[in-house]
């Protein structure tokens, strides 16, 4: 083998290598390291949420009192309130329910369980208190599948009680049931 030889089969092998290493560093060949971060407990957001601490009141003040029933609305259904509701609907609400608020959101279609048409009749009959109450802790669905997640978290007391509010106008844009004619 002459000098030139050896020089382009040892420029090869180095171009070999440098391509292999350039696989690895571009993340075209993905290798996960082992880190403590992995090994550590974790929890997807709204998953097993912490309880309350006993004998604690959130910053807010008491959203309700547990076993008392459903609160009352505190907030008064003014036009601030319920353009605030539709706000916070149209930001946290809209993916499940639709623009229409009837359960066809871009979200809602690829759900197990299709979301609440909340200008039904079964809705707007609920108390105030009970569709607080909805949305501060979700639904739970059987299996523990959850049906809609609590948005506790999320939303602050009074942001929870201008969304009712505006959930209150959406029975006017209601349509009628269909009566069967004799």
């Amino acid at each position: 083998m002459s000098f030139y030889q050896r020089l382009m089969l040892v420029i090869a092998v180095a171009a070999l290598l440098l391509g292999v290493l350039m696989l690895f560093s571009m993340d075209i060949i993905k290798i996960d390291y082992i880190s403590f971060m992995e090994i550590q407990p974790s929890f997807k957001p709204m998953n097993h949420p912490l309880p309350v601490a006993a004998k604690s009141i959130p910053v807010e003040g008491a959203a309700y009192i547990s076993g008392q029933g459903a609160p009352s609305n505190p907030v008064p259904s003014d036009a601030a309130s319920v353009e605030r509701g539709r706000v916070l609907y149209s930001v946290t609400c809209i993916q499940c329910h639709g623009s229409k608020a009837d359960g066809n959101g871009i979200v809602g279609g690829a759900l197990m369980f299709q979301p609440a048409n909340l200008t039904s009749d079964t809705v707007q009959n609920k108390p105030d208190g009970a569709l607080f109450l909805t949305i501060s802790n979700g639904i739970q669905g059987t299996g523990g599948q959850i049906h809609m997640p609590a948005l506790n978290e999320n939303l602050t007391v009074r942001d929870r009680w201008d969304v009712v509010n505006y959930l209150r106008t959406l029975k006017a844009t209601a349509t009628p049931s269909a009566t069967p004619k004799p």
